[in-house]
């Protein structure tokens, strides 16, 4: 199953869109930002592939100060890909 990850430097600020996504009817779980993001120690919210435009719009209009960017998370048979989006 391929996820979407909206990364955060500021864990307040990945609770806050966490949330709204939630209030907005997007099942959104917050979680540890990966290694592979290198930025350190962080919160991202994941969402399903299939809400990406609704979560890229409530997103933007959030005006996060602290968002880093969308990534890509998908497991396959135990080998994890991940990359950036846009």
């Amino acid at each position: 199953m391929t996820e979407v990850l909206a990364v955060f430097r500021s864990r307040s600020q990945a609770i806050d869109c966490n949330a709204r996504l939630k209030a907005a009817g997007i099942p959104a779980n917050l979680i540890n930002t990966p290694r592979e993001a290198n930025i350190g120690c962080g919160l991202s919210v994941k969402v399903p592939q299939s809400t990406f435009e609704r979560v890229r719009f409530i997103v933007k209009n959030g005006r996060y100060s602290a968002f880093y960017g969308f990534y890509r998370f998908q497991n396959n048979y135990g080998r994890t890909i991940f990359g950036r989006i846009g």
